[in-house]
């Protein structure tokens, strides 16, 4: 009689998802708002420390975040073109 294994994730280790917060800095589309995330890294070659910025797309069902507020956004699946992140806070 062969065993079979199944491998079970629990549910802290299946929610592992990427995420990154920020301000958002625009809210005008439905359902949608633009995160601007903030990174402090060091230049590889000149090792001054640099902010670098990316500005997200971010799925917001109902626009319940305004400009100006903090959120937190985490990586889903591709729910457009541009759109693969959705606020969680």
């Amino acid at each position: 009689m062969p065993t079979t294994r199944t491998t079970e994730k629990s549910s802290a280790e299946a929610g592992k998802h990427q995420t990154f917060s920020g301000v958002v800095v625009s809210d005008k589309m439905k359902d949608t708002s633009v995160v601007l995330i903030e990174r402090y890294v060091k230049h590889p070659k000149y090792h001054k420390f640099q902010v670098r910025r990316t500005k997200i797309l971010a799925h917001d069902p109902g626009n319940t975040k305004k400009i100006g507020d903090k959120a937190v956004i985490e990586a889903c699946r591709p729910i457009s073109k541009k759109k693969a992140f959705k606020i969680v806070k």
